[in-house]
């Protein structure tokens, strides 16, 4: 029965990759394809490249999610795998829910909800103190960093450029855009094709099958940097008009400016903090960010409210879905 459920939560963890991968695919590509800086398939062909090669650069994101979120020690290795069965499925449901309506939110505090939703239900305990540390303060400075951050880089370029011709800067920055979305790609990477490996982790920990100083086996590593590969590649077209166009219409140089901010903040969360961040929310601020240089209302602050509900539903939702999920499997599962 063990083996049966590790085979059904890789199987989940990699669909829950592909569901990431296509839903945030927007995240990457979105400024670049609504500037024109690149076509729809180069960009997706891209950053399904540059996903898959951000998702092997660090394991750090990936142990934070495997460790610290909820207690699975001392549980039996059974019950446990029911309780990452269920989260998993509480965030692919979420993210199916978003990406139908077109919302942005974030795939990661769907795993994260689900999570602790299922081992909530599940009786299992969960680490407050590193969930506020690890994702709930960075969840509430990221996004406000994006935004201030991609603002005041904005207004230095535009005084910067303010004597330079409008068409050749547009063009230059156009360049400079392949650039900067290969860095969100990578990013996007880095820290969401981790959260896939920390699941699958997980579950290999609790039945003896991977050791915790061996870290991360390689299988997984590329196994889950090629599920959210695809499911970038497949592509996110609903989101993608929301961040593309719905916001702001963006120029190249706001385009650049929002995803290099963007980039950079990912890249700080990993590496230094080894936080899992939501791609979501960072790129989304920061295009409101750099909106916000035009005048406030160039900001279409009524899709900004939708958005920033379905940030606020995010971890309570899939929480539910995962805990309502337990309940009804539980019984069938022992």
């Amino acid at each position: 029965m063990e083996l049966a459920l590790v085979v059904v939560v890789v199987a989940l963890a990699l669909s829950f990759d592909y569901t990431n991968g296509f839903h945030d695919a927007a995240n990457a590509i979105a400024t670049s394809v609504s500037t024109r800086a690149l076509t729809p398939r180069a960009a997706l062909i891209m950053a399904a490249i540059m996903n898959f090669t951000g998702a092997l650069l660090g394991t750090e994101v990936a142990e934070t999610i495997a460790t610290s979120i909820v207690n699975l020690e001392g549980a039996p290795p059974h019950s446990a795998l029911v309780v990452v069965l269920c989260a998993l499925v509480g965030a692919i449901v979420w993210n199916l829910i978003t990406w139908w309506f077109g919302l942005p939110s974030s795939s990661t505090h769907a795993l994260i909800g689900g999570l602790v939703g299922a081992g909530l239900a599940g009786g299992l305990g969960v680490y407050g103190s590193a969930i506020v540390d690890k994702v709930v303060l960075p969840m509430i400075v990221s996004p406000l960093v994006g935004f201030g951050l991609a603002f005041l880089v904005m207004v230095a370029v535009l005084w910067i450029f303010k004597n330079a011709a409008p068409s050749r800067t547009n063009r230059r920055f156009r360049i400079a855009q392949t650039a900067s979305a290969a860095a969100m790609a990578l990013g996007h990477g880095l820290q969401d094709a981790q959260k896939t490996m920390g699941v699958i982790f997980m579950a290999l920990l609790t039945v003896g099958w991977a050791d915790r100083e061996d870290g991360i086996p390689l299988w997984v590593k590329l196994s889950a940097a090629a599920a959210i590969s695809l499911g970038t590649y497949a592509g996110g077209w609903r989101i993608m008009r929301t961040l593309g166009r719905k916001i702001i219409e963006l120029d190249p140089a706001r385009g650049f400016v929002a995803e290099s901010v963007s980039a950079i903040v990912l890249y700080v969360n990993a590496f230094a903090l080894h936080a899992p961040v939501s791609t979501t929310h960072t790129i989304t601020s920061a295009i409101m960010g750099v909106g916000a240089t035009k005048r406030l209302s160039a900001v279409r602050w009524g899709v900004a409210k939708s958005i920033a509900i379905a940030w606020i539903l995010t971890i309570p939702a899939a929480a539910a879905v995962a805990a309502l999920t337990f309940a009804i499997l539980h019984p069938f599962l022992g």
